[in-house]
């Protein structure tokens, strides 16, 4: 949960999980057309948009000296948000699942005789199984990252910058 008593429905709630459809398309790309597997993308890219203009629009309503600190600081909150999202939700896990079941297929096509559609079967429910897995260690990989980077450069305070998934 987050480290302040607010929910973030975007973080702390199973609202997150829209993040990954993405990955469930991935994980069923063996078995489907590839408009499905970029329509889950289509699901998770909204997640990020939605996430990334909820958090613009907190940071709008809070109180500043000025229109230029706001707009600022709004920037700042949308760039953090869409960049880490991005990173977090799309980006990285959709690659890990993917190349996770293309080398499922690739060992099973090397290494038994099942059927192609077994095989494919096979590879679906590993990506899937490996979602659950991957979840954490990716959103707290891409913190550290932003921490390290994008945040610095940004000058974002870390009781400003995310909650949630820490």
């Amino acid at each position: 949960m987050s480290s302040n008593s607010e929910v973030d429905i975007f973080r702390d709630t199973p609202v997150r999980l829209l993040g990954y459809a993405n990955e469930v398309g991935e994980a069923f790309r063996p078995l489907i057309k590839k408009i499905w597997v970029h329509a889950s993308y289509g699901v998770a890219s909204s997640y990020v948009a939605a996430d990334t203009f909820h958090k613009a629009a907190l940071a709008y309503k809070e109180p500043f000296k000025n229109d230029n600190e706001r707009r600022i600081q709004v920037m700042k909150v949308s760039v953090d948000t869409l960049l880490w999202q991005a990173l977090a939700s799309v980006i990285v896990p959709g690659f890990t699942i993917n190349r996770v079941c293309a080398g499922t297929l690739f060992a099973l096509r090397k290494s038994t005789k099942l059927p192609k559609n077994t095989r494919k079967w096979t590879a679906t429910i590993v990506g899937l199984l490996c979602i659950p897995f991957i979840v954490s260690p990716i959103d707290n990989g891409i913190h550290l990252l932003m921490d390290k980077t994008v945040r610095k450069w940004l000058n974002i305070d870390n009781k400003q910058k995310h909650s949630g998934t820490e």
